[in-house]
């Protein structure tokens, strides 16, 4: 087991759960339908982030040198992805100009997506095991 990685995993997990519950409560009054769908969209993708992030700690193969920095970048996707989200629903709260935020979204899925392809093609190419 890797530890860092599953206390990494663990405080994004009880973030997402944290936010989540913000998200179906107290953001129903404040913003419209649309802003509620794309926080509960960042609170699943860091809750997914996480449970993989946790597969990943208890796997010995992913500890690894050739996996590190691509679940290294894989944690700044998810970070990128859901925190610029989060960003633009403070944003339409409190009416602030953060639309440099847009564009970070993308990256951040871009990211992860990369990232995880890579960790598959490392394992499945990986000779040793």
């Amino acid at each position: 087991m890797n530890r860092k990685l599953t206390l990494i995993a663990l405080i994004i997990f009880s973030l997402s759960i944290a936010l989540g519950a913000f998200g179906a409560h107290a953001l129903k009054e404040i913003v419209s339908a649309k802003w509620q769908l794309a926080f509960e969209t960042a609170v699943k993708y860091q809750m997914y982030g996480a449970l993989l992030l946790l597969i990943l700690s208890f796997q010995p193969t992913f500890h690894r040198p050739q996996f590190k920095r691509w679940i290294a970048l894989f944690i700044v996707g998810l970070a990128c992805f859901s925190s610029s989200i989060y960003g633009l629903v403070a944003a339409e709260i409190t009416h602030a100009k953060l639309t440099f935020l847009g564009p970070i979204t993308p990256l951040g899925g871009l990211l992860m997506i990369s990232s995880v392809l890579a960790i598959g093609i490392k394992y499945a190419t990986n000779k040793a095991d």
